[in-house]
């Protein structure tokens, strides 16, 4: 940065709109504390730089500028005078990190008054104690309650995560009770129908083909044909018809287990073939125990392996044991808020448009996954229960692009630009806290280096989130969503 400097004018001071009702002693005194400096097309300081000096701007041209990623973003430019910028909340100390909020330059010779920023906290402090103590009140007030709302919002999300992840178990946990007390009741049946065959008239030799048409019979079970109702149906008359011409009383009450198995009139001729006439009801009747035994022991194998894949994805989307900081893939994380989420994607359906091909990132997997979480719900939200949720992902250059579209009613153009903003909500009152799409915007653009934005159309809006393939190192381990 080139510079020269130079003794200010008060009198000049007096026509920035910051000093203008400062009495003569004021302006006297901010010119015997201060400078004029003149700086050249260039950087005045840098974002994260310690903050020495507060600057206002006399003439010239400034530019303002954040960093996203390995990008300088453009947030200002003025030639307005008397704008201000560097170390203008030296006045709470070391109450907050005093670096350089933003980057500043100019694009040509530019004039400024500078005053170091010991001297701009002491005198802020001697001259305005009150607006002073207003501004720390309103500063930390600010804070406190974004971090107190910013809380409410995780709970609100993990309640409504809570309360979808224990509907989806206690489905799957209650078919596997309701599967187990039939189990129980269809092996005590059967030890009663092996009572009453072990006390016919079979000897080993005549047991054995028995015992092999049971052993089939369990074997066939697995695999099974899957039938629609229709055809159930007339499976079903055809089977209680045989059993009824064959004697088996209340035969239509056996029908419904041997089709489910894939056992058919053919299967009973062979039973009949093996056990004659007199034996057949209670070797039908214990066979039917044995395939009902099969598919109960089918349906609680599903049902827990439903609920070890709940409690997978669960894990998956908490990354409770993962470290914070991990190389992960996006899809994977997706599929968890996906399954998480299921209960309140009722009724909408699904579209995956996924590039497999597209590499690990490096990444907090939790905090994407709150990302998600949180667009996700909005889409459903918009879409009152029904249309089309689109998730898409591709490679955007250096960056993984993901996509989340809905069919919903759209964002109005004019306030697509606020819906960033804390405590902006187009939600009822009691119904948002303002910070969702605030908590995502500070983990993908702050924490990740990467781009959140929108595009919306009544019926289609995407919310398009862009991360870094390759960081150079990992981002800091702040906590966005306090901040």
């Amino acid at each position: 940065m080139s510079t020269a400097t130079f003794p200010c004018d008060p009198e000049e001071l007096r026509t920035l709109f910051l000093f203008e009702k400062l009495t003569e002693d004021q302006l006297t005194r901010l010119c015997v504390e201060g400078h004029i400096e003149i700086i050249q097309p260039g950087r005045v300081f840098a974002e994260g730089e310690p903050a020495t000096c507060f600057y206002v701007l006399i003439e010239g041209t400034v530019v303002q500028s954040r960093r996203v990623g390995d990008d300088d973003v453009e947030v200002g430019r003025t030639s307005q005078r008397g704008v201000y910028s560097g170390a203008y909340m030296a006045y709470l100390g070391d109450r907050v990190p005093q670096t350089y909020a933003n980057s500043l330059r100019v694009t040509e010779p530019s004039r400024f008054y500078v005053l170091g920023a010991d001297c701009f906290a002491q005198i802020m402090t001697e001259w305005f104690p009150m607006p002073v103590h207003l501004l720390e009140g309103l500063f930390f007030g600010s804070q406190r309650t974004k971090e107190v709302v910013g809380q409410r919002e995780r709970l609100l999300a993990l309640g409504s995560l809570t309360a979808g992840l224990t509907h989806e178990l206690n489905n799957p946990a209650a078919a596997a009770v309701r599967a187990t007390s039939s189990l129980r009741e269809r092996v005590a049946g059967m030890r009663q129908k092996l009572k009453m065959i072990a006390g016919g008239k079979y000897d080993k030799a005549s047991l054995e083909p028995l015992i092999e048409l049971q052993q089939r019979a369990a074997e066939r079970v697995a695999k099974a044909p899957i039938l629609d109702p229709m055809e159930a149906s007339d499976r079903e008359d055809e089977v209680s018809d045989w059993l009824e011409d064959h004697g088996c009383h209340d035969g239509w009450q056996l029908a419904p287990v041997f089709v489910q198995a894939g056992l058919y009139s053919d299967w009973l001729d062979q039973v009949l073939d093996t056990v004659g006439a007199d034996m057949l009801e209670p070797a039908l009747r214990w066979l039917n125990y044995t395939v009902e035994t099969e598919l109960l022991m089918n349906e609680i194998e599903d049902a827990t392996t439903r609920v070890s894949t709940l409690v997978g994805a669960a894990k998956q989307y908490s990354q409770l044991d993962r470290a914070p900081f991990q190389v992960v893939d996006v899809h994977d994380l997706l599929s968890s808020t996906l399954l998480m989420l299921s209960a309140k994607l009722k009724g909408i359906k699904i579209v995956k448009d996924y590039d497999k091909t597209l590499p690990k990132i490096p990444a907090y997997a939790s905090e994407l996954n709150q990302v998600w979480t949180n667009l996700i719900d909005n889409a459903a939200a918009a879409m009152h229960g029904e249309g089309t949720l689109t998730i898409r992902t591709a490679r955007d250059d250096g960056n993984v692009l993901v996509e989340i579209g809905d069919t919903g009613t759209g964002i109005p153009k004019d306030i697509q630009k606020r819906i960033f903003e804390p405590f902006f909500s187009t939600k009822p009152v009691g119904e948002g806290t303002g910070l969702g799409l605030d908590i995502a915007w500070r983990i993908i653009v702050n924490k990740h280096h990467g781009d959140l934005r929108v595009e919306s159309v009544p019926g289609d809006t995407r919310f398009q989130v862009r991360l870094p393939i390759q960081l150079d190192q990992a981002p800091p381990d702040t906590q966005p969503e306090a901040s």
